[in-house]
């Protein structure tokens, strides 16, 4: 594992203390010297969330090693879209550079020198927006390197700088304006996935309670792309009844999650692996099946990886 300090950590709370301390305690081990607390308030009409959000609080307050913790609480509930937001613009408002994961997204302890090496090699390249935790590419190898590019920009555990999110807009004003141009077409290369993102950014832009199809959006339109390491580093806690957006398993939460290798082995040049991402797009249900993963879906199934 590499030894360079950690970069800083912004973690984003709400109201489940549970995973919230098993996140902590990963955060713990990694000792960041800056710790950015990021909480929505709880909602009026739930019963007893008050009493959870204060318990995930104080779960992230219980810093014992050399830090500088700062808080950005919200007394009422913002909702997944303006919480997550302005709390990402708290963040950049404070350091130039951060690891961010949320309260149901265990990380791996590699994931914090992957993103903390990453955050400084790219620091100025204006072309990759993001360090991504995940790969669902579900044991595959894009490459013979620790990492990739993508096209892809997963959250469930990542990392950015302030030069990538002045970018972002939540309201996507720019959308209404491309959506039925070739713009997306031209941008991804794969008409089904481009029909699976219109979609998505139509419910964004038309006020869906999320922030993550807006950032997603923000990159593209400067050609962006994002860093996957060469083995899922972060798992999803949060799928479930009480999850806001996971309520049913995706795929993606299926992804097994595993140590990577020190020191790492960088790619040559910073150039998105195509072929990893159209076979991610077909794994992930994206786009349509070729016969080969219609074969490795099955096997899946058979092992308990895939949904029924």
């Amino acid at each position: 594992m590499s030894a360079t300090a950690c970069a800083a950590v912004g973690l984003f709370l709400f109201n489940r203390p549970d995973t919230t301390q098993r996140v902590f305690e990963r955060i713990r081990a990694a000792r960041p010297a800056r710790l950015l607390l990021v909480a929505d308030g709880p909602r009026a009409d739930r019963p007893g969330e008050a009493e959870r959000c204060a318990q995930a609080r104080a779960a992230a307050a219980t810093v014992d090693w050399p830090c500088r913790v700062e808080t950005n609480y919200a007394e009422a509930n913002l909702g997944c879209r303006r919480r997550l937001s302005t709390g990402l613009d708290w963040i950049f408002a404070q350091v130039e550079e951060a690891i961010l994961v949320e309260d149901d997204c265990l990380p791996e302890p590699d994931f914090f020198p992957f993103c903390t090496e990453l955050l400084a090699r790219y620091r100025d390249d204006e072309r990759v927006f993001a360090v991504s935790g995940n790969n669902f590419l579900f044991g595959r190898k894009a490459s013979v390197d620790s990492y990739y590019f993508t096209r892809y920009v997963h959250i469930w555990g990542w990392a950015s700088w302030r030069r990538a999110w002045r970018h972002y807009d939540v309201t996507m004003a720019r959308w209404p304006a491309l959506r039925d141009g070739p713009w997306l077409e031209q941008e991804l290369g794969m008409p089904e996935v481009a029909d699976h993102f219109r979609k998505r950014f139509d419910a964004a832009h038309a006020g869906l309670d999320t922030w993550d199809y807006q950032w997603v959006f923000s990159a593209w339109l400067r050609h962006g792309c994002a860093i996957a390491p060469e083995r899922n580093l972060v798992r999803n806690l949060g799928v479930g009844g009480d999850a806001t957006n996971t309520r049913k398993a995706p795929v993606e939460a299926l992804a097994t999650t595993g140590p990577i290798t020190f020191p790492l082995r960088h790619p040559r040049d910073v150039a998105v692996a195509v072929d990893a991402d159209r076979l991610e797009a077909r794994l992930l249900g994206v786009s349509r099946l070729t016969t080969l993963q219609r074969w490795q879906r099955s096997v899946l199934k058979r092992v308990g990886r895939w949904p029924q």
